[in-house]
């Protein structure tokens, strides 16, 4: 709380937070926030309302208020609900509520979505940390507050919330082909603590269970590993085309060439085979959770 901050207002402050900050390199969505704001403000004035008399009647400060209808605010959907029946809006504003959810999750995380949303198979090796398709909410939170410069409290929350919502890949049917290859480190060292590690080794299980998922672990005591050079993803679509990323592949950039995936699929392949089998690998966990 500042010099010149009140109790009252700071409690407000922490009460009212109705959505997160527009990225300002997001092009579609300062289109989208600021279609949203302008209607807001267009159906508040004609109903005749002051933004600190709205405000009063769906809880936020006139500040909040302005900020929305001038496009530099994303607003939750619980909002867009009330304003929608306090403005008599008669369903308008609800309708936004599809484009403003994508709005709220960060712009690299709405492509990668929606790469992800065409898959029929996907290959995942991540050495440093549990692949985010695979973390608890509390797990990714954990993760990105341990970020240096540090996140913002909003930023973890916005950041989350687009990892978790990724998620929905295991709901489609039918479900694309998941593999992933986990390093043992990832799922000992208890980042978050111990309870965070805990749920989180419970939730791979689950996952693993799922017919059209193949979880792997490399152990630590490994003499060879063919992922030393680092990460691998390989995406494959419903149109034999394919895209694929490692820090060793063209500096990390995405890249279709047939010659440089077959580069990354050989490695995967070497780095499944090291693994121990899916059936193995579950075994592990549960061992891990018994010493837990």
């Amino acid at each position: 709380m500042t010099a010149d901050e009140t109790p009252d207002e700071t409690a407000a402050e922490t009460v009212e937070e109705p959505g997160w900050d527009v990225d300002p390199d997001d092009d579609w969505g300062i289109a989208v926030i600021t279609t949203v704001g302008r209607q807001l403000k267009l159906r508040r004035e004609a109903m005749g309302l002051r933004a600190c008399e709205f405000g009063a009647q769906v809880g936020y400060s006139e500040d909040m208020i302005y900020k929305i209808e001038g496009g530099r605010r994303i607003p939750r959907p619980d909002f867009l609900d009330q304003a929608d029946l306090i403005l008599r809006a008669d369903g308008l504003l609800k309708a936004m509520k599809a484009d403003v959810a994508k709005v709220r999750y960060p712009k690299k995380v709405r492509d990668l979505a929606k790469l992800e949303s065409r898959v029929v198979e996907m290959h995942l090796y991540d050495p440093l940390s549990i692949h985010g398709l695979l973390q608890t909410p509390d797990y990714a939170r954990g993760l990105l507050r341990m970020r240096r410069p540090a996140y913002s409290k909003d930023e973890v929350e916005r950041y989350m919330a687009g990892r978790v919502s990724r998620q929905t890949i295991f709901d489609r049917d039918p479900a694309p082909e998941l593999s992933f290859v986990l390093e043992e480190w990832t799922l000992r060292r208890p980042l978050g603590g111990r309870v965070l590690l805990r749920a989180q080794l419970e939730h791979l299980l689950t996952i693993a269970k799922l017919p059209s998922v193949e979880l792997q672990i490399m152990r630590m005591d490994r003499e060879e590993h063919a992922g030393v050079d680092g990460g691998i993803e390989v995406l494959k679509f419903a149109d034999a085309s394919a895209m694929g990323r490692s820090p060793v592949v063209s500096n990390g950039r995405p890249v279709t060439e047939p010659r440089q995936l077959r580069i990354l699929e050989l490695r995967y392949g070497i780095i499944r085979a090291q693994a121990l089998t899916p059936r193995e690998s579950m075994a592990f966990i549960e061992r891990l959770l018994g010493e837990a």
